[in-house]
């Protein structure tokens, strides 16, 4: 990959804060379950641990994985530094990231965006993973501090939950970004602390899942097995550009949008109260008795 250069300040137009999630995010798979596999831990076994401890409440959403690394017999014992970057270069990537990456730092009609992962993933797996595709300084991950024998010691930066929130708002004061200059891509409930954060501030939100408790907060959900997909909603809601010119632009650069299906999700759960019109009817006539009423 070459990354475009230029001087401090010298892009002319609007300066913005892209930061994305990691895992199924620009991914297909889940770090977790990719370094299961590794390690020979059946992926069922990792799942009930993970899914257990979510359901506790024991770690900040996105962070159960660390926590395992950090605390659970069968995955300390096992994991060295070296099977995390193994790990990250098994995971399947989402297609065009590198594009992604080279047409936001480059500019699109006077926005420029700057590129960023912040993942609660080991920072090995996702720095192994986007090898010559992001710069490692602009990948945000779990990190571990090892001991001479290789197992993990502890965690010396967490990135999960609140922690992807403390991440961006160091970018944004070292990047001297405005808040409303920030756009956010994530997938899962990790994703909501920063996904309200980047909200309440006026950035912009884009969901990448359907999964409910996402799609509900993000400001556009937009699902693709490509990266590039997430640039629509910018070009439509950042950049104002119609469907026409944007793909004017992706045909401009070589690549056709085959399919683009605009749909609007509604979200409603119903309950048959009328399932309880006879059990009511029938508390109503024995209170009516027990009173003399009927």
């Amino acid at each position: 990959m070459t990354e475009p250069t230029y001087a401090a300040g010298q892009f002319a137009g609007k300066q913005y804060l892209f930061a994305s999630d990691f895992d199924k995010t620009l991914s297909f798979n889940d770090s977790g379950y990719v370094l299961s596999e590794l390690l020979g831990i059946p992926l069922e076994e990792f799942e009930r641990k993970a899914t257990g401890m979510a359901n506790l409440n024991l770690v900040q959403q996105g962070g159960e994985l660390s926590y395992l690394l950090l605390h659970d017999p069968e995955f300390h014992s096992r994991v060295r530094r070296d099977h995390l970057y193994e790990a990250g270069r098994r995971i399947r990537l989402k297609k065009d990231i590198d594009l992604l990456y080279e047409w936001l730092y480059s500019g699109i009609d006077g926005h420029q965006f700057d590129f960023y992962v912040i993942s609660a993933a080991p920072v090995e797996v996702i720095r192994a993973a986007l090898e010559g595709i992001i710069p490692p300084d602009h990948i945000f991950g779990t990190e571990f501090r090892y001991h001479a024998s290789g197992e993990i010691d502890t965690i010396t930066q967490g990135v999960a939950g609140y922690g992807k929130v403390a991440v961006l708002d160091r970018l944004q004061s070292e990047l001297k970004i405005a808040a409303n200059r920030i756009v956010y891509v994530g997938d899962g409930s990790s994703d909501i602390h920063v996904m309200l954060h980047v909200n309440q501030r006026d950035g912009f939100t884009i969901a990448v899942s359907e999964a409910r408790h996402i799609a509900q907060i993000a400001k556009r959900t937009v699902l693709s097995s490509s990266a590039l997909a997430v640039l629509v909603p910018i070009l439509e809601e950042i950049a104002g550009w119609d469907r026409s010119r944007i793909r004017a632009m992706f045909e401009d650069k070589g690549l056709l949008i085959q399919e683009w299906e605009k749909v609007q999700t509604d979200w409603l759960t119903f309950s048959n109260s009328r399932a309880t019109e006879p059990l009511d009817k029938a508390r109503s006539d024995s209170r009516a008795v027990a009173s003399g009423q009927k």
